[in-house]
């Protein structure tokens, strides 16, 4: 028998300083059995820095063909493809020539060999690709509750996030920018 995913509720008050963007969300995400808090937390940031009205969580780790989260047009073309994790060389090729934008969100201790390895390769696509600090990410973890409340202030390259079991500051750097 199959394992199910487990279901979390996600209640964030949203201020995007940089954009001068501010929203509460209201998500429902689907933590997938092999996926991690931590990534599913990433999962959750890389919505935060990339809110807007049409962004959507895909199936995700449970359907290979789709990003994370993207945001379609009302044609059905790809206007923003967003993986989190070390995707391959290939997958991002692919999604380059699916989307108008594609970004991707790496976060754990092999980020940087990951970068490294395929930096060469991903300079000739149409890519934007960042990097979360693999500690802040456990102190985001540490935050997650089946139904949270947060408080998500961007500024900078910067996430100060909040909630009653406490806070931390999420920092990612620029790896590639298009």
């Amino acid at each position: 028998m199959a394992l199910k995913p487990t279901i979390y509720k996600s209640r964030i008050a949203l201020s995007d300083v940089n954009r001068n963007y501010y929203d509460t969300l209201n998500l429902t995400i689907a933590q997938h059995p092999s996926e991690t808090l931590e990534r599913m937390m990433v999962r959750i940031m890389a919505y935060c820095i990339n809110a807007q009205e049409n962004l959507i969580f895909t199936k995700g780790i449970s359907s290979p063909e789709e990003p994370d989260i993207w945001e379609q047009t009302l044609d059905g073309n790809i206007a923003l493809w967003i993986d989190v994790g070390e995707p391959a060389v290939d997958r991002i090729k692919k999604a380059s020539h699916l989307a108008q934008q594609v970004r991707v969100y790496c976060f754990n201790t092999k980020a940087d060999v990951w970068w490294r390895q395929n930096e060469s390769a991903f300079k000739a696509l149409k890519l934007s690709a960042f990097q979360f600090q693999w500690e802040e990410i456990k102190s985001l973890a540490a935050l997650v509750e089946r139904t949270m409340d947060l408080s998500v202030t961007i500024t900078g390259d910067s996430a100060y996030v909040a909630s009653k079991l406490g806070e931390c500051e999420v920092n990612w750097t620029t790896l590639q920018s298009t």
